[in-house]
């Protein structure tokens, strides 16, 4: 058995705390409005600014590693991704420019708030807040039991991997978002030491580990960038010149790696990742777009120079890991490494900017009716009129889709990717139409099932139960009759579905359809990722 080692360092030095704020987003009124989730207490971090720097942190004793295989995954807290070009960051514009960026957005609440404990403990586990549980800075009902960080899973995997941790916000060593299993942990306290001084203990002891130890794979956190935005918002000089100083000490990181004595015959991957987004004002904790901004930024091999995929969310960051070790993907991460890119047709429409939607502006580009090849909408049935983007099914983002009207659980659709289609006649209902009801089928094209006995339809559905509308899956074999395969009659948030089909006998071609129909201002229907297995 290999001991644990867990330094937890305190500085000596006298700081002023200041109680810090979070920023809530207030929901825009609409019908019918979901019943309002009251989020559990949850303390951010202190905004502690205090740079006097303390004795260095111990060389813990990190074990030496098994394989050539490296990984360095690089947390920085609260770093809004559309803010880094305005900043002096070279270190990330390189890693940018050699890998690839993958932006995206945020849960909101009920889910979870657009905090650090829900946002970390995503990243760590490689699973969304309805597995992990940690809906806030609470971590009430955590389940790291169910869904350990990623180094206490290579642990339990094969001990002989060497992992490390180092981190200056406490709470995630005492919560065990990263476990005490973990090889060496290095615990730090920026609430009472400040983020910017125990950021550079944290620098200068990563600094040694990597360059002169043996790491498997290593997790740095630096929080300076939040406490800024939290102190002067994103959109300051003093937000922008903490990303510049962490960029500096991700520089550090980097040489440490390429100083290594046996870094030529050493496979490294880096990994640069960040929890929540920030408001120009400066805050977190709402369903504002810039809170829920996030982003994963990977170099290394096998992961394409210059890619910036729509598809990549920040649960890939513990299936990259996976991924970059040679290693089979835990079943119930939710993740995929960042090297994969989409096979989902829908990822690759050419998107339009707004028409009807007001709220989104005019430079987000997020809709299309054009169907990828092979799928088609059969509208026939829905009433002329109402808002242009959502007038049948439509095809979509995260962003241009949840900007649409904040707050009715839209935000909550993560494990949709890219691009979705949806049928949304709440929002349609929004304009003049005429007399009828919301009615639009999307059309799969045929899926070759000769010889076989049963298939499953998978997808992912997003959908929301109002009045009288109907949410069908329905199957036809040949041009034959259509078959319901699934009704939805309550709510389905976020869900990977499986659904078994028996093929009769000498059945050549099964089509999918997705049927919503019946509906006006009640609610919709997203849906994802058609797979036929």
């Amino acid at each position: 058995m290999r001991l644990r080692n867990t330094v937890v360092a305190t500085a000596v030095v006298v700081a002023v705390l200041i109680p810090a704020t979070v920023a809530l987003a207030v929901a825009e009124p609409d019908t019918p409005a979901p019943a309002a989730a009251v989020p559990s207490p949850r303390p951010e971090k202190v905004l502690n600014t205090t740079t006097a720097t303390a004795a260095p942190v111990p060389v813990p004793d990190v074990p030496d590693g098994i394989s050539a295989d490296k990984v360095l995954v690089i947390g920085l807290d609260g770093l809004r991704h559309d803010r880094i070009a305005a900043a002096h960051a070279p270190n990330l514009d390189s890693l940018t420019a050699r890998g690839t960026f993958g932006t995206s957005l945020l849960y909101t609440s009920p889910m979870a708030v657009t905090s650090s404990g829900p946002g970390w403990s995503t990243i760590a586990t490689g699973t969304w807040p309805d597995k992990h549980k940690v809906k806030d800075n609470t971590f009430a009902g955590k389940r790291y039991d169910l869904y350990p960080d990623f180094l206490t899973r290579l642990e339990g995997i094969d001990p002989g991997y060497s992992t490390y941790a180092a981190t200056d916000w406490k709470s995630l060593g005492d919560q065990g978002t990263f476990g005490a299993g973990v090889d060496a942990r290095i615990v730090l306290n920026g609430d009472s030491d400040g983020y910017p001084a125990e950021d550079e203990r944290i620098t200068r002891v990563s600094e040694r580990v990597l360059r002169n130890r043996n790491p498997d794979v290593a997790f740095v956190y630096l929080g300076s960038i939040d406490i800024a935005g939290h102190g002067s918002g994103a959109g300051s000089r003093a937000y922008l010149n903490a990303i510049s100083t962490v960029d500096a000490q991700i520089g550090r990181l980097l040489a440490a790696v390429r100083a290594r004595s046996t870094y030529t015959r050493e496979r490294w991957t880096v990994i640069v990742t960040t929890d929540h987004g920030h408001t120009d004002a400066g805050g977190h904790g709402g369903s504002t777009v810039e809170e829920r901004r996030t982003f994963v930024l990977a170099t290394g091999p096998g992961i394409a120079a210059g890619a910036t995929p729509s598809d990549t969310r920040m649960v890939d960051v513990a299936a990259t890991v996976f991924g970059q070790l040679g290693l089979p993907l835990p079943a119930e991460l939710d993740g995929k490494s960042i090297a994969r890119r989409s096979t989902d047709p829908f990822d690759y429409l050419s998107l339009g900017k707004r028409v009807h939607e007001l709220r989104t502006p005019a430079t987000v580009k997020g809709f299309t009716h054009t169907a990828p090849i092979g799928w088609s909408v059969d509208n026939r049935g829905l009433p002329a009129g109402g808002v242009r983007e959502w007038r049948g099914w439509s095809f979509t983002t995260d962003e241009f889709w949840s900007r649409a009207q904040r707050n009715q659980w839209r935000e909550l659709f993560v494990r949709g990717r890219g691009v979705f289609a949806v049928a949304d006649s709440d929002e349609w209902d929004d304009r003049f139409h005429g007399t009828g009801t919301f009615n639009s089928t999307l059309v799969s094209p045929p899926y070759l099932v000769s010889g076989r006995d049963t298939v499953k339809i998978g997808f992912l559905t997003h959908y929301r139960q109002a009045g009288a509308q109907k949410a069908q899956v329905l199957v036809s074999f040949d041009g034959g009759p259509r078959t319901v395969v699934k009704t939805y009659t309550a709510d389905a948030v976020a869900k990977a579905e499986s659904v078994p089909v028996a093929v009769p006998a000498g059945a050549l071609n099964m089509t999918v359809r997705f049927r919503y129909s019946d509906a006006g201002n009640d609610w919709y229907w997203a849906i994802d990722d058609l797979r036929i297995t």
